[in-house]
């Protein structure tokens, strides 16, 4: 690694422009301003050993014991933990510069253009490489919220599998028909959930859901029954019109007191020049959740932060992501860089619940 080719503008400029990329972005995705659900839900939590720890605790409140004057208190059973714990895995993004960016970049210099081109044109990699990494997390989030297991889609190289052993009791599939079938009833089988939850002595206040599942939802006769009952519309379910998110969520929200929440984010990856989308979101399901926040974005160091190249230039876009600007020789190439230590872990699994839509029960 060298120091970067233009080293006045990254002397000068490097340091505010990424802090300038992270204020616009605000926790929003570049291309579509989405914003970044772990950002919600998550914790940032330092980790000072590169190790991460998912606890799980079978947390079980009973009513205190009557007795009379004189008479020992008999002793109860405290709470039983769990642990799955791991290591921290490394993520990151490069993009370059190669001969012919830089002779155009030269060409603007000769041409006395502005110094906002140049620096625009210099560093138009830093809003991805920023971006890059909070895709990657959101990515692997979705996954675990949606399934138990956090999986990286379309990787390079070694993968991440990162399964939260999320309880087999807590999974639940369609009773009789998948949603799609004009004869499901939906709101039976979330009532299933949110009396299973009851009957552990949860809360269900949150519920996650992609796109194409709530559409199902608007188009379904019980659900629009429903709707139409809660606000006395005359005629019957069947006459109701397929309900729109905003609706949907109104249900939710007057039968169980949950918040209804859109999934929808398609993440973009890169293999051999060759760009693809996925939604890491499984589809048809539905994740309840009983708290605002439901795990830690677990972080350390990374070793070029701790021992940083001489001539490099360095500078925090986050807790942790660090980005780098540096050069090559033979052939020449200016590099724009990020990379973290960084994974999401979600803690008390035995307080999320899951629902897919398009199985039946065995």
């Amino acid at each position: 690694m060298n120091s970067s080719i233009f080293p006045q503008y990254v002397e000068k400029y490097f340091p505010n422009y990424v802090l300038s990329v992270v204020e616009r972005l605000n926790g929003r995705s570049l291309d579509n301003q989405i914003p970044f659900m772990f950002r919600e839900l998550l914790t940032p939590t330092y980790s000072p050993d590169g190790r991460w720890a998912s606890l799980t605790a079978a947390y079980k409140s009973v009513a205190a014991d009557v007795v009379a004057l004189g008479s020992p208190l008999p002793l109860k059973k405290r709470d039983s933990l769990a642990t799955v714990v791991g290591s921290i895995p490394k993520i990151g993004v490069k993009y370059s510069l190669n001969e012919a960016e830089m002779k155009t970049i030269d060409a603007m210099m000769a041409q006395n253009r502005s110094e906002a081109e140049i620096v625009n044109r210099i560093f138009s990699a830093v809003p991805k490489a920023i971006n890059g990494i909070d895709e990657r997390i959101e990515d692997v989030f979705l996954s675990m919220l949606s399934t138990g297991v956090g999986l990286t889609v379309g990787n390079v190289g070694e993968g991440i599998r990162l399964d939260m052993q999320f309880l087999a009791e807590n999974r639940f599939t369609a009773s009789d028909y998948i949603w799609t079938n004009a004869s499901a009833t939906p709101v039976d089988d979330i009532q299933k959930v949110v009396d299973k939850a009851s009957e552990d002595g949860h809360v269900i206040r949150h519920c996650y859901a992609d796109d194409a599942t709530l559409r199902v939802m608007g188009r379904n006769a019980q659900v629009r029954g429903l709707f139409g009952f809660s606000v006395n519309f005359v005629g019957g379910g069947a006459n109701v019109p397929n309900l729109t998110f905003t609706q949907l969520a109104e249900v939710f929200m007057s039968e169980w007191n949950i918040t209804l929440h859109r999934v929808s984010r398609t993440t973009f990856v890169e293999i051999n020049g060759v760009s693809q989308g996925h939604k890491a979101w499984e589809a048809g399901t539905l994740a309840f959740t009983c708290d605002d926040t439901i795990g830690d974005l677990v972080y350390t160091a990374t070793a070029e932060e701790t021992r940083p190249v001489g001539g490099v230039a360095y500078q925090k876009a986050s807790d942790y992501t660090l980005v780098s600007e540096y050069s090559e020789t033979d052939p020449i190439i200016e590099y724009t860089a990020s990379q973290a230590m960084v994974v999401p872990i979600i803690n008390n699994v035995d307080r999320i619940y899951l629902l897919n839509s398009t199985e039946v029960e065995a």
